[in-house]
C-alpha cells in the first residue's frame, strides 16, 4: 500500500509561488496543464505582463511531498532523486532536445527514459518554459551530486543550465502542454531512495533517516552541505587537491554520518577519482577517533537548519536571490541585517539597508573603471504588492539609523530653541544666529527649500531619508515638484551640484553639492505611478537599486526571528566602522571585476541589439560597484567575496531594473526610431545571421524594430568591435563571435 501511495504521488503542486504545495497524482499534473486559462496566462506573460508571473502555478519535480505543504528543504519528505535543469536562454529549446533526442523523434511520449549518448544521465522531461527557456527533468544516477549532473548535461547540449537550481524544495513554474517536447511514462514513477547493498537504518546519534531518505541529514540533502562546505573552504578542489581535499571533507562529514564509511561512500562526491581512490580516502578519514561535529560544520548546518529556511527559496527563474550562499558570508553588520529573516525577503532587506551603509561612509572617495573618482550615492526601492512583508526592511533600518537619530535629536532640539528665541525676541531686538546644525535624517516629503539648507549646512556629509510609502511621496510632490525631486535623486547619484534662486528671504536661496541616498518602500502600483512612460527616459530609474519582495499570494504567514543585543550591537560596530574611514580608498581588483562584467553586458547587449540592456548595465555595474566597495570598508580588505558580492548585486540591479522599467523604456525608444530594442530575448541577432550577410538580412530581422540610421549605427559598432568585415559594397562577412 506504501509503495502504491508512493507511485500515486510524483510531484506537489502549488497554486501560487507561495501557496502550499500539495501532493499531486499524474492525472492532476496533466489535467492543469491542459486548462485554457494556464494557456492564456502564458501568453499574457510573453506579451509583457510580468506581474502575473508569480500567480502561476508551481510544481516540484524533486519532491513528492512536504510536512504541512510546506515548500522547504528542511520539510521535504519524500525527496526524489532527480534535477531539473533550467536554461535562461531563450529560444534554444529545439537545439538543446536535437543534442538529447539520439533515437526519439520530439513532441513525443515515450514508455522509456531517454538515456544520453555516452553519459550516466537519462531524461525524463523536455519542455519549453513560459519565457521560452528550457526545462530538462533528469533521473540522478546512485551517487551523483547535481553539480556533476550540470556539467554532464552542459556538455551534452552545449548550454549551461542555472547552476543554482538545485535543492529539493526548487519549484518550476507550470506551462500548457504545448510546451511538452518529450516525455517518458517513467516521470509518473518516483524511484525510491535505496542504496546499494540495503538501506541506511535511523541513528539518533547522527540523525540519519530511514528508507526513502538516506542521502539526508535531518531533512538536508547531503549535497547541499557540501555544497556549503566548498564555498566556505574555497570551492571545488581542482586536479592536484583533490585527494587533500576530499579527506578534509570526509572528515568533517564523518559527523554526521556516524563515521559509517558504508554512509561516506554514498555522500561523498568523485571528483573523477576511482572507487578504489575514494574508499582509501574514507578508510584514512574514519581511522581518526570521533571528535563530534567539528566547528566548521555546525556553522554550515545552523543557517541550513535554522527555521529561517522555512520561507520557500525563490523560484529558478526569479532574479530574487543571486547571492545564493554568498548571504552567508556577508561581512560585519550586513550579516546580521539579515538575521530572523525570511530567506526570499533577504535581498530587499539587503538592498534597503546598502544605500544607509553608504550613507556613512560619506567621507570616502573611490575611482571607478573609467578613470574617475566617485561617492558612494544609493537609492532603493523596495516594491512589493499589499501586505507583502515590506515593513521587515523598516526593521533592518531603524537599527542602522540609530546613530543619526541620536546625533539629529541634539541638533534639533537646539533649532527648536533658536525658532522659539527668534519668535520670543522683541520688535526692535536682532534675530539670534542662525545654528546652522548639521541634521541628516529627513523626510523624504520635505521641500526643496528645506532641503537645500540642510545641504547648506551638511559640511559635505550624505543626508538620508527613508520612506514607508512611495504613494505617500508621489501625492506630496505633485504639481510639478515632482520633477524638482527628480533632478535632485539623479544629481546625488554623483554629487553634483543644485541650487535655488529667490529673491525672499521666506525661501532658501543658494547653490550646493547634492549627497542624498534614500530608501523607499511602496507597491508596484505607485511605482508604476511613478515611473510612468513619459519620464521613464530622464535617467532616475537607472540610478535607483529596485528590489522586490517575494509573491504572498495564498501562503502561509511568515515566521521572523529576533536580532539578539549583540547582533544589533554588531551593526552598531559596522556603522562606527563605516564612518571612520576617510579620504582615497584604492579598489584595483574591485574595478577589474566590475569592468570584465560590464563588458560582458555591453557584448550581450550589442549581439541582441538590446538597447534596454545596453542602457540599465552601466550604471548597473556602477551601484555594484559601490555596494562592494560597501563591503570591502566592512571586511577591511579587498577580498574574493568582496568581488563576488559587486558582480552579483550589479547582476540582481540590472535584472530588476529591466523587470521594473524595461518595457517603458523598450516602447519609448521604438516609438523614438533611434535604436533597436530587443526587451525580452535572450537569443542573438548577430549569431542568427548568416556567415555572409546584407543590410537587407539585418533589415528583414529586425523590421518594424529599428530606423534606418540605427541599423548603420549597428554595423558600424560591429565593425569597430572587429565582429565583420567589408567584402564589397552590400556584403558583410563574420570574422570574430564576441
Amino acid at each position: 500500500m506504501e509503495v502504491n501511495e508512493q507511485k500515486k504521488y510524483f510531484t506537489t503542486i502549488g497554486r501560487g509561488h507561495g501557496a502550499p504545495c500539495l501532493p499531486a497524482t499524474r492525472e492532476d499534473w496533466e489535467r492543469l496543464r491542459k486548462e485554457p486559462w494556464l494557456k492564456e496566462m502564458c501568453e499574457r506573460i510573453e506579451k509583457g505582463e510580468e506581474e502575473l508571473k508569480h500567480k502561476l502555478p508551481v510544481w516540484t519535480p524533486s519532491c513528492a511531498e512536504f510536512k504541512d505543504n510546506h515548500r522547504a528543504i528542511a520539510d521535504a519528505l519524500k525527496p526524489l532523486p532527480r534535477l531539473m535543469m533550467d536554461f535562461d536562454e531563450k529560444g534554444h529549446t529545439d537545439e538543446i532536445v536535437k543534442s538529447l533526442t539520439i533515437d526519439h523523434s520530439p513532441l513525443t511520449v515515450d514508455h522509456s527514459p531517454l538515456t544520453i549518448d555516452h553519459s550516466p544521465l537519462t531524461v525524463l522531461l523536455i519542455e519549453e518554459s513560459v519565457r521560452r527557456g528550457t526545462h530538462v527533468l533528469v533521473e540522478l544516477p546512485e551517487g551523483m551530486t547535481a553539480d556533476e549532473a550540470q556539467r554532464l548535461m552542459a556538455e551534452a547540449t552545449g548550454y549551461e543550465p542555472d547552476k543554482a537550481v538545485k535543492d529539493v524544495a526548487r519549484c518550476i513554474y507550470m506551462v500548457p502542454e504545448d510546451h511538452t517536447k518529450f516525455i517518458s511514462d517513467r516521470l509518473w514513477i518516483p524511484p525510491l531512495q535505496l542504496p546499494r547493498g540495503g538501506e541506511i537504518e535511523a541513528s539518533p546519534r547522527g540523525g540519519l533517516e530511514g528508507v526513502g531518505e538516506s542521502l539526508l541529514f535531518r531533512g538536508i540533502p547531503y549535497s547541499s552541505i557540501i555544497r556549503e562546505y566548498w564555498y566556505r573552504t574555497g570551492g571545488e578542489p581542482q586536479e592536484g587537491e583533490r585527494n587533500v581535499k576530499l579527506h578534509k571533507l570526509a572528515v568533517n562529514l564523518r559527523a554526521i554520518c556516524d563515521n559509517r564509511k558504508e554512509v561516506l561512500m554514498q555522500v561523498m562526491p568523485r571528483l573523477g577519482l576511482s572507487e578504489t581512490e575514494m574508499k582509501s580516502i574514507v578508510d584514512s578519514a574514519c581511522k581518526e577517533p570521533p571528535k563530534g561535529i567539528s566547528k566548521l560544520m555546525q556553522q554550515i548546518l545552523t543557517p541550513l537548519l535554522s527555521p529561517e529556511g522555512d520561507m520557500p527559496d525563490d523560484d529558478p527563474q526569479d532574479y530574487s536571490s543571486p547571492l545564493g550562499d554568498l548571504k552567508k558570508g556577508l561581512p560585519i553588520g550586513l550579516k546580521e541585517s539579515l538575521i530572523g529573516v525570511p530567506q526570499g525577503m533577504q535581498m530587499p532587506v539587503l538592498c534597503s539597508v546598502l544605500p544607509i551603509a553608504a550613507a556613512y561612509a560619506d567621507q570616502v572617495e573611490v575611482e571607478y573603471c573609467d578613470g574617475m573618482r566617485q561617492r558612494l550615492g544609493l537609492m532603493s526601492i523596495i516594491r512589493g504588492e499589499q501586505a507583502s512583508g515590506k515593513s521587515v526592511c523598516k526593521n533592518a533600518v531603524d537599527i542602522w539609523k540609530r546613530q543619526f537619530d541620536e546625533e539629529d535629536a541634539l541638533a534639533r532640539k537646539r533649532e527648536e530653541e533658536w525658532k522659539e528665541r527668534k519668535k520670543a525676541r522683541k520688535a526692535n531686538e536682532k534675530a539670534p544666529d542662525d545654528p546652522k546644525v548639521l541634521i541628516r535624517m529627513v523626510p523624504v516629503t520635505v521641500s526643496c527649500s528645506t532641503l537645500l539648507k540642510r545641504f547648506k549646512y551638511a559640511n559635505g556629509h550624505c543626508l538620508y531619508s527613508f520612506g514607508e510609502e512611495l504613494d505617500t511621496l508621489r501625492k506630496t510632490n505633485g504639481a510639478g515638484s515632482w520633477s524638482s525631486k527628480y533632478d535632485i535623486y539623479r544629481l546625488s547619484f554623483d554629487n553634483g551640484e543644485w541650487g535655488q534662486d529667490y529673491n525672499s528671504d521666506q525661501a532658501e536661496s543658494g547653490v550646493v553639492k547634492v549627497a542624498y541616498n534614500w530608501t523607499m518602500l511602496g507597491t508596484n502600483g505607485a511605482m508604476r505611478k511613478c515611473f510612468k512612460q513619459d519620464n521613464i527616459e530622464n535617467g532616475l530609474s537607472s540610478r535607483v537599486l529596485v528590489a522586490e519582495m517575494p509573491d504572498s499570494s495564498f501562503s502561509k504567514m511568515p515566521k521572523f526571528g529576533k536580532r539578539s543585543a549583540e547582533d544589533e550591537a554588531r551593526i552598531n560596530e559596522a556603522v562606527t566602522k563605516l564612518r571612520s574611514y576617510s579620504g582615497f580608498i584604492d579598489t584595483p581588483r574591485l574595478r577589474k571585476a566590475i569592468e570584465r562584467w560590464v563588458e560582458e553586458k555591453r557584448v550581450e547587449a550589442a549581439k541582441d541589439i538590446d538597447r534596454v540592456k545596453d542602457t540599465y548595465r552601466k550604471r548597473a555595474a556602477v551601484i555594484g560597484f559601490r555596494c562592494g566597495v560597501i563591503c570591502r570598508l566592512l571586511e577591511g580588505k579587498e577580498s574574493n567575496r568582496c568581488l563576488e558580492f559587486a558582480t552579483a548585486m550589479a547582476e540582481y540591479c540590472l535584472q530588476q531594473q529591466i523587470s521594473a522599467f524595461g518595457e517603458a523604456l523598450s516602447k519609448e525608444y521604438v516609438e523614438a526610431k533611434d535604436e533597436c530594442q530587443r526587451y525580452g530575448a535572450n537569443h542573438s541577432v548577430f549569431d542568427h545571421l548568416s556567415p555572409v550577410f546584407t543590410m537587407d538580412d539585418l533589415r528583414a530581422m529586425k523590421r518594424g524594430f529599428c530606423g534606418e540610421s540605427a541599423l548603420r549605427n549597428i554595423i558600424t559598432r560591429w565593425r569597430r568591435d572587429g565582429w565583420i568585415e567589408k567584402t564589397d559594397s552590400r556584403h558583410w562577412k563574420k570574422v570574430a563571435k564576441a
